[in-house]
């Protein structure tokens, strides 16, 4: 199954940069011709080029949610992100609308779509270092993306 795995986030923003981190990492570890590993900062509707013709996607990005607390780590579908569909720019068109705009303009996109997001605590500081408790969760999330593709193989 030809499969995206794609670390989102900016790299220059702290923890910001965590999904960008785990995707360098899985590039280093995975060797499979099926795979494809990358990272980018786009957001919107910049991912559906990435998107584009793989069966799988697995997705790897910060979060930042009331009750989170840094480090944790949720897997999500697109159904668990909600169905908040307003945006006052296309640069801000969150994953779920992406995707659905994809699907109705006829592009080959994922059928599965899995994210890992990662509870955050700074976003807004320029470093390309993320905080300790972020750093401490980047071997988790690369163990389970691992397992999370070796479930497809």
């Amino acid at each position: 199954m030809k499969t995206l795995i794609l670390g989102l986030g900016n790299p220059l923003r702290c923890d910001d940069g965590v999904g960008n981190k785990v995707a360098q990492i899985l590039g280093k570890e995975i060797d499979n011709s099926e795979v494809t590993v990358t990272e980018t900062n786009a957001v919107g509707l910049g991912l559906l080029d990435l998107l584009k013709g793989y069966q799988r996607a697995i997705v790897i990005d910060a979060i930042q949610t009331r009750k989170g607390k840094p480090g944790q780590v949720h897997r999500l579908s697109l159904q668990d992100l909600g169905t908040l569909r307003y945006s006052h720019t296309t640069h801000n068109v969150d994953l779920v609308t992406v995707v659905e705009l994809g699907t109705k303009l006829g592009l080959a996109l994922p059928q599965e779509i899995t994210i890992f997001a990662i509870e955050v605590a700074d976003v807004t500081t320029f470093s390309e270092e993320c905080t300790p408790q972020i750093e401490r969760a980047i071997p988790r999330v690369v163990k389970l993306v691992l397992r999370e593709l070796k479930s497809a193989y």
